[in-house]
């Protein structure tokens, strides 16, 4: 499947938002650091109001618009698979998050320079320089979660 359209683009994006939600959410049930499984809520909620600004992006810019190709780009790039049932340790969750992250960041910043709506592709970059910063709180977690484990 290709996302051609504006249309499709956007639908990827809410629904790569929920997931991300969802994900976060069962990361945080998992946890067992405390401050991880705060931050992970946190950015739970984070999604919830991305899928929820993304759904309204979507629904305000997305009239004739909907059908307008744009350059394609390929889901698989950017979908995170993971069996959430099998990561146990803080460690491998942590990882997990770091990948959402990362995929989420490429496809908003990917997206921001196809998208044919001035205003949809700032959304997408504001929600990409988000994606950046989270990268960068997990990063600094995932030092002090590494020095924690080892003593």
């Amino acid at each position: 499947m290709s996302l051609t359209t504006f249309g499709a683009m956007m639908g990827f994006a809410a629904e790569m938002a929920g997931r991300g939600e969802e994900l976060y959410r069962t990361l945080s049930e998992r946890a067992q650091d405390p401050e991880l499984k705060g931050l992970f809520r946190t950015l739970a909620g984070e999604e919830g109001k991305n899928h929820a600004l993304m759904v309204r992006a979507r629904r305000e810019n997305v009239t004739e618009m909907i059908l307008e190709p744009v350059a394609e780009l390929r889901p698989e790039a950017y979908e995170v698979n993971l069996e959430v049932s099998k990561l146990t340790e803080d460690v491998s969750l942590l990882k997990a998050a770091l990948m959402i992250e990362e995929r989420e960041m490429r496809f908003f910043q990917d997206a921001a320079s196809k998208v044919p709506l001035p205003e949809v592709a700032r959304i997408f970059r504001k929600a990409a320089l988000k994606k950046e910063e989270n990268l960068r709180r997990l990063q600094g977690l995932g030092l002090s979660q590494t020095l924690k484990q080892r003593t």
